[in-house]
Order: C-alpha cells, then sequence, then structure tokens
C-alpha cells in the first residue's frame, strides 16, 4: 500500500487518496497532507514527492500540525520506534516547498505553460486563459495593481501569487527583470497548485503590503 504512494500526484484522483494525519487522527485526501519518513540515522525528514522509501508519515499541510508532530514526539508514536524531528522541521518543509515551486515555474517555462511581460500576461488573462497571475513581490505597484484591475474583470479570476522577488523570478525562468508571469490553466497549473495549498499552511501566498489591494488569493484552476 505504501509503495503505491511514493510518488507525487499527477491526477486528480492521486491527489485525492486519503490517509490519516498523525496528529488530529483526521483521515484527509493526500493534497492536504505532508508525508515524513524516517531516514537511516533516526531523523523525520519531508517526502514531498512521496517518492521516498520506507513507512509514510502523514501531517496537515500547516505549521501548527508539523510544530505539533514534531513537539509531542507524535512522529515516534506514530512509526513506534525512536525518532528524532528537528524543533525547526516546519521552517524545513516551508523552505523545501518553496524551492518546489520555484523550480517547477522553470519547468513551466520551458514546456510553454507561462507566459511573462505585461502585454502577454493581460493578453492571457484577458483570454480566460490564466490560472495563475505570478508577479514579483518588489515589482513596482503601477504594473501589478492594472493587472489586478483586469483580474477583478474576469468571471473566474486567476489565483494571485506574490512569494518570489524579481531576481528569483530572473533565475528560474532564465529571463531578465522578470516581474509578471501568467501559470496558463492545465495539468501543469493544477500540479503547482497543489503545492501552493500546502505551502500556503506555511506562509502567506502575499505580501504583507499588498492588503490594501483586495483579490482572491487563490483559486481552483
Amino acid at each position: 500500500m505504501e509503495k503505491s504512494a511514493a510518488k507525487a500526484p499527477s491526477t486528480h484522483a492521486e491527489a485525492s487518496r486519503q490517509r490519516r494525519d498523525i496528529v488530529s487522527g483526521e483521515v484527509m485526501e493526500e493534497a492536504r497532507l505532508i508525508r515524513f519518513v524516517v531516514g537511516p540515522d533516526g531523523q523525520v525528514v519531508p517526502d514531498l514527492a512521496r517518492k521516498l522509501p520506507g513507512r509514510g508519515l502523514w501531517v496537515a499541510a500547516d505549521r501548527a500540525s508539523v510544530e505539533t508532530a514534531a513537539r509531542k514526539g507524535l512522529f515516534a508514536r506514530a512509526a513506534k520506534a525512536k525518532v528524532q524531528a528537528p524543533p525547526d522541521l516546519a521552517d524545513r518543509v516551508e523552505k523545501l516547498l518553496r524551492a518546489r515551486l520555484l523550480s517547477a515555474l522553470g519547468l513551466a517555462r520551458r514546456a510553454g505553460d507561462l507566459t511573462s511581460g505585461f502585454e502577454k500576461v493581460s493578453a492571457t488573462i484577458a483570454s480566460g486563459k490564466a490560472a495563475w497571475l505570478i508577479e514579483a513581490r518588489d515589482g513596482a505597484a503601477d504594473g501589478r495593481r492594472k493587472l489586478l484591475a483586469l483580474v477583478r474583470k474576469q468571471p473566474r479570476p486567476p489565483g494571485l501569487f506574490g512569494v518570489f522577488a524579481a531576481e528569483e523570478l530572473n533565475l528560474a525562468l532564465g529571463g531578465e527583470n522578470v516581474i509578471h508571469t501568467a501559470f496558463l490553466a492545465g495539468r501543469a497549473a493544477e500540479r503547482w497548485t497543489w503545492d501552493v495549498r500546502r505551502f500556503e499552511g506555511f506562509s502567506p501566498l502575499l505580501p504583507e503590503d499588498w492588503r490594501e489591494e483586495p483579490i482572491e488569493a487563490r483559486r481552483e484552476p
């Protein structure tokens, strides 16, 4: 059974498989959980891609749940073995999820699932083909506000993601001064959304100073 859970979800059916959260005892979809395994040294290791061997220990994808599992020894209880969970485990999960999301953007660009630049992104949003509007968190407010105004006019507005700085987007997407990017709706955007959902349990998707620009931070693609 555990072997079948060892790969990342690539379909809705896979993401919908259910596991029990070792903190709350609640049974929920894999897409809402983080899988952990115990390494050879007895340390708890996050397995975001669900590929590592060993028995999976599943925890709800939010900071409070991971911190509780580490603090109260719930990993050891679930594994029925002597297990050590580092106190900064939730921070490690956040960092890994962040890197995973950024890496996925690079793959999506190479696959033709992203478009960048104000005019191209505007056209993509207006056509209803954008699943996500990805804005550099340190980009100028003027361009962002114009795109947000366009987003608000859409029957099914794309989600808004403002975690990465322009320099990070430049490196991931192989461009210069990447400020505005649209993730085209499709299978790749669905997979990215599953990781965004998990990341949101550890860090906000929008910078604090964007709060005066109200928009839904996330939608189902």
